[in-house]
């Protein structure tokens, strides 16, 4: 086992252990022990459908986690996510740094596909940091939530749902222990909302992100001289673009929100200017692949569902805890098409050309996205013929950019529905190009042909 194992890629291997993890979570999940004496009768197929969507932070579940696990149910669905969040295999790693093993050269390959590094350097710090990053984030967001938790749940439960939906929450996860509304209580609720916004924000915005930040504010604390240029010149060409991409997608999608559904009595309509700013904002921030809700998708209007469906396919950065394409992927096509209206021999952004390889893996990406996506949609229509095709495209979509917003469908999914949205929540946590490369891992053969020209238009 151990040789065969050995012989597998390392996309295979990313792939080989979300399906460890999957199948150690559902097993232990669907053990009585982790449910309540009273909770609802469930099969296998639904504890192994919530884990996928566990492990995949993605969200989908087809009964709510606070009716069924109890305290040790909930204490393995937070380990779960917090794995799915950061990978198994950066968990081992980090615990052979722990116990002061020297890791060879295949297994710090492995570690910084996982972790989505560029390159080796100083891969034991860059670990050390995301694990910092993580864990400081989440405590400093369940302290926050803990004073609306405190009085309203009491010490016990307060303390617990607050670090439950910190943990849930960074990781993009969507799932809450509170019941089977999500967090539409707390619609107008601005210390709730806001934290939780950020904690999604945090997770999606990758960890590469928050470094070159962090090391950028300590220039601006250190270097007096230089402090109005320091945050330009520090930041990686990456970072610029991720935090650019970033601030446009959220400020069109709560303006775009608003205007949608402003008249809307169902949704936002009843509220005043400020709270229907907040529930627009938090809207478009959950579509970034986090999969809260505090309004019903069922009460949106049609171009609403339509925006969002777009927001899901975006999602957060490369390197975090975010699904969907990714928004460095949906920069860099905007670039191209950009370069190809001003007849441009190349991508560039901030005086830098985009390697001609980076231009086609983001195609790949695309391509490969959205045949996964038709292809399981097209199937879902014949599978599900009762059912909402609007719907049925909106979980389908949200499975795959692993999101877990639900215009309430999942629950009445067949099994064969379930196969295929868990299928698409595994592939969209795992990374269209992760799946693919495990898929069809062969060496590339050196041979130059000659070229030609073909007329598109």
């Amino acid at each position: 086992m151990i040789k065969l194992i050995n012989r597998l890629s390392i996309t295979q291997k990313l792939t080989l252990s979300f399906l460890l993890v999957i199948l150690v979570g559902s097993l232990l999940l669907s053990l009585p022990i982790t449910h309540y004496a009273n909770a609802p009768q469930t099969h296998y197929l639904d504890h192994l459908f919530n884990v996928i969507s566990m492990v995949c932070v993605t969200g989908l579940s087809v009964f709510a986690v606070g009716d069924v696990y109890n305290g040790l149910g909930q204490v393995i669905s937070m380990a779960l996510m917090q794995i799915g969040g950061l990978g198994l295999v950066t968990l081992l790693a980090i615990s052979s740094f722990a116990i002061r093993r020297r890791m060879n050269l295949k297994e710090s390959n492995l570690l910084q596909s996982a972790l989505g590094k560029d390159d080796s350097y100083r891969l034991k710090d860059y670990l050390f940091n995301v694990y910092k990053i993580t864990f400081g984030i989440e405590a400093i967001a369940a302290l926050i939530l803990m004073i609306d938790f405190v009085p309203r749940f009491g010490w016990g439960h307060g303390i617990f749902n607050s670090i439950f939906l910190a943990i849930s929450a960074f990781c993009n996860a969507g799932f809450d222990n509170l019941g089977g509304n999500s967090l539409k209580s707390f619609v107008v609720n601005p210390l709730v909302n806001l934290t939780i916004a950020f904690l999604i924000f945090a997770g999606g915005l990758g960890f590469a992100v928050w470094m070159d930040l962090f090391r950028a504010l300590k220039k601006y604390l250190t270097d007096k001289p230089i402090r109005r240029r320091v945050f330009k010149k520090s930041l990686s060409i990456q970072s610029k673009l991720v935090l650019t991409t970033t601030a446009i997608v959220l400020l069109a999608g709560t303006l775009m929100t608003w205007y949608t559904e402003a008249g809307n009595p169902d949704t936002i309509g009843r509220y005043n200017i400020f709270q229907q700013i907040l529930i627009s904002f938090f809207q478009t921030v959950t579509m970034r692949t986090a999969g809260f809700a505090t309004i019903s998708y069922t009460a949106t209007d049609s171009s609403t569902n339509v925006l969002y469906m777009i927001q899901m396919i975006m999602g957060g950065a490369p390197g975090g805890t975010a699904g969907g394409v990714k928004l460095v992927v949906v920069a860099l096509l905007f670039l191209l098409f950009k370069a190809e209206l001003q007849g441009q021999d190349h991508v560039i952004y901030h005086n830098r050309i985009i390697a001609s390889k980076t231009i086609k893996q983001t195609l790949t990406i695309l391509i490969f996205f959205f045949t996964v996506l038709i292809s399981a949609y097209i199937i879902l229509l014949d599978l599900e013929p009762n059912l909402d095709p609007t719907a049925l495209l909106f979980e389908a979509v949200s499975a795959i950019a692993t999101v877990g917003v639900s215009m309430d469908l999942t629950a009445k999914l067949s099994v064969s529905g379930r196969v295929v949205i868990m299928i698409l929540m595994f592939i969209g946590r795992v990374g269209p190009i992760t799946v693919l490369l495990s898929l069809m891992q062969k060496k590339s053969k050196s041979v130059r042909y000659a070229s030609t020209e073909l007329t598109l238009g």
